[in-house]
């Protein structure tokens, strides 16, 4: 099958131009100005007049069932990733995780499992390690040169659960350096989290806004400074998952000025909710994720964070709970509300509309923090996170002008509810392709199930990035 993509405007980090791109199967063939006046020939012709051509958003943070207080997140990988598609995102890449006292193995089989066959665009792991431990090392080594996962996540947060001591971090950071993958970092101070919600619980506030009161913003600071100076000690990279809070980018600001290999990524709901929305009564839980939503005085220092690279990548942390039946586990204490909010299918037009249309980034910067820089950073570039010959056809149509209202009614994520409810966007994907079939066409799936394929990738030069 030969698609030729005519009359669009390419946009990628790089630059914009007016060209056209034949996709020959599953890859770019040949980019260029009337590639149909050249005499090349396809099967199918798309006219992206007064259009954008990107290439295919990566969310590099997603959490497909996972697991969490007794219950699991609603999307499943085929709800998911056709819920990602139809927002312009044509690779995620999930959390696989670690049980406690089982092997990493054990782990990572577990989610090819919930995957393979279910996904409708391609997808890749990270691991998440709650035991770190001789074995648990060996097998990182396996992981990055056998099975194409060459990035573990760990956790300051969630004593008991996922949480590792410094010791552990430090050993973890000490064997990337030795297999050449990277360390990603939840970073807050879960010890003293715990016990500052205990001590809001027992004075009487028990809705969700205690979740935000509680996981302080100085927490968030303090533990992304320790981990950045724990991966300075082991001379390795370091990336900051979720950052909120501008006590936290100070802290990454000032280790890349003195020359360090520390990376991290914000999300939309840091840039567009705020504590006010965890504050209305119960309501609260659907805005209950970790770290918290902070006050609206840290937006624009987050979107400053973009724009200087302090900040390199967009993700959602998409985990999605229902409000009713899920989120309301939590009623009369906050502590037990699922962690986590719905958000894969709305972050590229989120961003669009907030950063370009707001002035606030280039085009050209959209495209770099929602594809090519996670690509590059985790090990995808230039096959993924790019429009160059060679590359798989990965690509968006996207109608930068075309104004959509976000709502719950009509998302295609597997949840009851939309954090940016009746909020108006302007900019929308018309077509997307993966791998150059048409996955979504004019708000319809015309893609399938089991289309999406496990993407084996490297480890990145993460000082090359820096």
């Amino acid at each position: 099958m030969r698609t030729l993509i005519s009359n669009g405007t390419i946009v990628t980090a790089d630059g914009s131009q007016r060209a056209d791109v034949l996709v020959d199967g599953e890859t770019i063939a040949a980019i260029g100005a009337d590639l149909a006046g050249a005499g090349m020939t396809a099967d199918e012709t798309i006219d992206a007049s007064g259009k954008y051509v990107i290439p295919g958003a990566i969310d590099v943070h997603t959490h497909m069932e996972l697991p969490f207080g007794g219950t699991f997140a609603k999307d499943t990988f085929e709800t998911g990733t056709r819920a990602a598609a139809f927002g312009g995102t044509t690779t995620i890449v999930d959390f696989a995780v670690q049980t406690r006292g089982a092997s990493l193995r054990d782990g990572l089989d577990a989610w090819h499992e919930k995957a393979e066959g279910n996904a409708v665009a391609d997808y890749g792991f990270h691991m998440i390690m709650s035991d770190v431990n001789d074995g648990t090392l060996k097998e990182m080594d396996r992981l990055v040169a056998e099975e194409g996962v060459p990035d573990f996540k760990l956790f300051t947060a969630y004593p008991g659960v996922f949480y590792s001591d410094d010791g552990a971090i430090f050993r973890a950071m000490q064997q990337t350096g030795k297999n050449g993958g990277l360390i990603m970092m939840h970073a807050e101070n879960g010890m003293a989290i715990d016990v500052v919600a205990e001590q809001t619980v027992a004075a009487g506030t028990t809705d969700p806004i205690g979740h935000g009161l509680a996981r302080k913003a100085i927490f968030e600071g303090e533990a992304t400074n320790r981990v950045i100076r724990l991966a300075e000690a082991a001379e390795v990279p370091v990336y900051i998952v979720h950052l909120s809070a501008r006590e936290a980018l100070a802290e990454i600001r000032a280790a890349r000025d003195r020359g360090s290999m520390a990376f991290a990524e914000t999300c939309p709901q840091y840039l567009f909710l705020s504590l006010d929305d965890l504050g209305n009564g119960f309501e609260g839980a659907k805005y209950v994720c970790s770290p918290p939503l902070r006050t609206k005085d840290h937006w624009e220092d987050l979107w400053s964070g973009l724009v200087k690279d302090d900040l390199q990548v967009i993700s959602t942390d998409h985990c999605p709970f229902d409000f009713e039946g899920q989120k309301e586990l939590g009623r009369g204490d906050f502590r037990k509300v699922p962690n986590g909010l719905p958000g894969v299918e709305d972050r590229v037009d989120l961003m669009h509309d907030g950063g370009v249309v707001g002035g606030r980034i280039t085009r050209e910067r959209w495209v770099e923090i929602i594809s090519t820089s996670p690509a590059k950073l985790f090990g995808m570039y230039p096959r993924k996170g790019s429009v160059s010959i060679g590359a798989d056809a990965d690509l968006v149509i996207y109608d930068p002008n075309r104004v959509r209202t976000i709502s719950a009614r009509t998302h295609h994520m597997d949840v009851d509810y939309s954090c940016y409810e009746g909020r108006s966007v302007q900019g929308a994907s018309d077509i997307v392709l993966s791998r150059g079939s048409v996955i979504v066409r004019d708000g319809a799936f015309t893609g399938r199930k089991g289309h999406g394929k496990f993407i084996k990738r490297a480890p990145a030069d993460y000082a090359r990035m820096h």
